[in-house]
């Protein structure tokens, strides 16, 4: 799959399904939010009185307390661990964790391995539109390319006492609901059932975020976003899974996209995440997964939101740039060049598209196609308004 993804803040929705492709289903979204609690403090520590505290208040259950524990002691070996650790100006601290050391490796049958070679061979263009390339990931942290981690080491985003306090579990902190579902009639797992968010109290802010998620059994007790649990390999120094997006869209001003591409290694069978035709990020094991195991049936591009209908009412959270897709270009968010990767490891445009939205009044889809965009879609809205009650 390969796109480029522009957005001014909300969560992105609505997928864009491509049907009978060999590529893979992962949840790999740039996560534009406009989120109503924005926290305005960071705190350094992991654990102490206070949080201790609050952990026994908040997790009463003894397992709820020994998970609690686990990635306490998690952070804390991270931070002794870690070659370098840089202030990010929004509040985020990045870990620079020598990369065998990663979460990954935690994996029982990845334990004591390191990170596999670069694929030489990578998905070339048959035709269409052209290869997105990758200039500097805009991320916070990095301060526009200036910072990055030392060679040999990863950027991992520290999770602090608080972020696992805001969760209603422990144990399934970093993780979907079992099932991706929710109270919310509305939310989906792909185009033709429900179950499927983001969850809102991971971050507790407003920050738009470059996120993955992962899982092999339909969000029952595997996977997790980012690196909260062993899975995604990372091999890249300069993109901190999780971190914030920065610089962003402007409504009616200057626009800013990200090129993503994942595929999957003819030869070793891994999942690699890749910006545009530039730098790898990391990849998703072949041992992780069944029936991903040779190929994909279907690939969806779009984003989701989170409905749990606040005083019984849709929520009010905008999607994308808050503006419907008919306001069209520099209002609206927007996916081009949506390609997947064949057979033969070679980028095609991606055919038998279907445009689906769920609650049009909310938010809405409109697609297209140009010589200069390839396949494309805006969409996005307001969430909560007279047509969406």
């Amino acid at each position: 799959m390969s796109s480029s993804s522009g957005c001014n803040r909300g969560r992105a929705v609505l997928p864009v399904t491509a049907s009978l492709v060999p590529f893979l289903l992962l949840l790999v979204v740039v996560s534009c939010q406009a989120a109503l609690v924005v926290s305005a403090t960071h705190t350094h520590g992991h654990g102490g009185g206070k949080h201790a505290g609050a952990a026994r208040a908040a997790f009463r259950a003894g397992d709820e307390q020994e998970a609690y524990a686990r990635i306490m002691a998690r952070m804390a070996r991270m931070d002794k661990d870690s070659n370098m650790t840089i202030q990010s100006p929004d509040g985020d601290v990045i870990h620079c964790v020598p990369a065998h050391l990663q979460p990954a490796f935690d994996h029982p049958r990845l334990r004591g391995q390191e990170p596999e070679d670069e694929p030489v061979e990578r998905p070339m263009s048959k035709g269409g539109a052209a290869e997105e390339e990758a200039g500097v990931f805009p991320q916070a942290w990095s301060d526009g390319g200036s910072k990055r981690c030392p060679a040999g080491t990863v950027p991992i985003r520290r999770t602090a006492a608080r972020d696992v306090l805001r969760a209603s579990s422990a144990r399934r902190f970093g993780m979907k609901a079992r099932g991706g579902g929710s109270s919310s009639s509305n939310a989906r797992r792909d185009s033709t059932s429900s179950g499927h968010e983001v969850s809102p109290e991971l971050y507790g802010d407003s920050s738009p975020r470059f996120f993955t998620y992962w899982t092999t059994d339909a969000y029952q007790e595997t996977g997790c976003y980012n690196l909260h649990c062993s899975g995604f390999v990372q091999t890249n120094s300069r993109i901190a899974i999780g971190a914030a997006i920065s610089p962003t869209s402007v409504y009616n001003g200057r626009q800013f996209d990200i090129s993503l591409l994942i595929w999957k290694d003819p030869h070793r069978g891994n999942w690699w995440l890749q910006l545009g035709s530039g730098p790898l990020v990391g990849y998703w094991p072949s041992l992780l997964f069944t029936h991903l195991g040779a190929h994909a049936d279907m690939v969806q591009f779009g984003g989701e939101v989170v409905n749990s209908r606040p005083a019984g009412a849709h929520t009010p959270t905008q999607m994308g740039s808050g503006h419907f897709p008919r306001e069209g270009s520099n209002r609206a968010a927007y996916f081009r060049n949506l390609q997947v990767v064949d057979a033969d490891n070679s980028l095609v445009a991606a055919a038998a598209l279907r445009l689906v939205a769920d609650r049009p009044g909310c938010y809405d889809i409109q697609g297209g196609y140009n010589t200069a965009w390839g396949n494309y879609f805006y969409y996005g809205g307001p969430g909560r308004n007279v047509h969406c009650p």
